[in-house]
């Protein structure tokens, strides 16, 4: 099986971060050779010192700290680019995300096509507050209406894709709402996945409704734009006979 990356963002989660690594390792080994990469995005809790301790307990586990803030979409790429597999699952620090679902993740992989090369979480049955469902929901319809990415759920945060098919899109903050519309744009294909999803056992989320509307808004309409304006350009060899 293809070796994988697990790439966690983690901005002040303490209390998350190392029960989420150990649920990664439990469910992981034996399974597929893998390695962890978290990215404390700066954080002003204690949360790079947990991460230093944990390392000592998991040997798969690499640890990475911004300089300063950078964001969730700067961390995920900031992961990336130190993975060290083809491919990459991608988990939300706050433990929301069941580790388990990696598997179901791949078992949809090895089932599917070459030219599919992101597999997006689907929350099903979301274990947020209601505003922040009812939020989401209206979200994602007003992005499937612009975009027509048919995906149902973009802000799940378990995903797994290939690891160049990612360092080719266009970078740009909040990019990973968008993962689908993205890989799409570049010519390839997505599948939803249904996965669990589970109430945060500590901390506190760190956007609002309000906030999350308001970038989320103008960057829909920055993604609608990149997509209007891009087109899959395929060349063949001048002089080389073409493959059926």
């Amino acid at each position: 099986m293809t070796p994988l990356s697990v790439v966690i963002p983690v901005y002040n989660e303490r209390d998350n971060i190392a029960p989420l690594v150990r649920e990664v390792v439990l469910h992981l080994r034996g399974h597929v050779a893998f390695d962890i990469v978290c990215v404390d995005d700066c954080s002003d809790d204690d949360t790079r010192e947990v991460l230093a301790a944990l390392k000592a307990e998991v040997p798969e586990l690499r640890a990475l700290a911004h300089r300063q803030r950078c964001g969730q979409s700067a961390a995920i790429r900031t992961g990336v680019r130190h993975a060290l597999s083809p491919w990459i699952a991608t988990l939300d620090g706050d433990g929301q995300n069941d580790p388990a679902d990696i598997l179901r993740l791949l078992d949809q992989r090895s089932e599917t096509k070459n030219n599919v090369k992101l597999f997006a979480g689907w929350r099903v049955d979301r274990r947020d507050s209601t505003s922040k469902r009812l939020a989401s929901r209206l979200a994602n319809g007003i992005r499937r209406r612009l975009l027509r990415d048919d995906t149902p759920d973009t802000g799940c945060g378990i995903k797994l894709f290939e690891r160049a098919a990612f360092l080719d899109l266009p970078y740009f903050d909040h990019m990973h709402r968008y993962l689908p519309a993205l890989m799409q744009r570049a010519g390839w294909r997505t599948v939803s996945v249904p996965v669990a999803h589970r109430a945060r056992n500590a901390g506190r989320s760190k956007y609002t409704n309000f906030g999350r509307a308001l970038v989320g808004m103008r960057d829909l309409l920055g993604v609608s734009w990149l997509i209007a304006r891009s087109h899959v350009a395929v060349a063949d060899e001048i002089g080389a006979r073409r493959q059926e």
